[in-house]
């Protein structure tokens, strides 16, 4: 029986056209390749368990953000046509983010979503979201999965987030 080797990120987007060197491009990528990002980059928190589907954005044949988009995790949330972008991490590359929050959009509506939402922490300013069609809903969650009968360890922000919605 053969073992099946690990894949590596290798954070590098296939062959681009001349015309688009120096150009945002929508390029598709694994989960287990936007998990490695995520692992690199992200400032918070760890690579999500599952997907839908990840994109990512690259300039000049390199990677430089990803999103990831899943069910939503709060049940109140799954009826079918909500989708949730679980994880959006970029190196920094300028309008990368909003980039790929319109594009995210636009691939969950191409699969029949109505909704997406996305949740960010109160320091974080939410321009790019504001940029891609995004509203601001208001506070929610916050707190620890925790509990008495259940104790878990907390490896994710526990403070209140801020739940951003776009619909068709």
């Amino acid at each position: 029986m053969r073992r099946r080797r690990r894949a590596r990120c290798s954070m590098m987007a296939p062959e681009i056209p001349q015309a688009y060197v120096g150009r945002l491009v929508l390029v598709p990528i694994s989960l287990r390749e936007s998990s490695a990002f995520v692992q690199q980059f992200h400032r918070h928190h760890r690579e999500p368990r599952g997907h839908l589907f990840s994109l990512a954005a690259a300039i000049d044949g390199k990677i430089c953000a990803v999103a990831i988009v899943g069910r939503p995790v709060a049940r109140m949330n799954q009826d079918g046509f909500t989708c949730e972008l679980t994880r959006l991490c970029s190196d920094g590359t300028r309008n990368a983010c909003s980039f790929l929050y319109g594009r995210a959009w636009r691939a969950a509506q191409a699969l029949g979503y109505k909704r997406m939402i996305t949740y960010t922490l109160p320091a974080e300013g939410g321009a790019s979201l504001r940029g891609a069609g995004f509203r601001l809903l208001g506070e929610a969650g916050g707190g620890s999965w925790s509990r008495m009968t259940r104790p878990r360890v907390d490896l994710h922000p526990t403070q209140i987030k801020l739940c951003w919605e776009k619909t068709a």
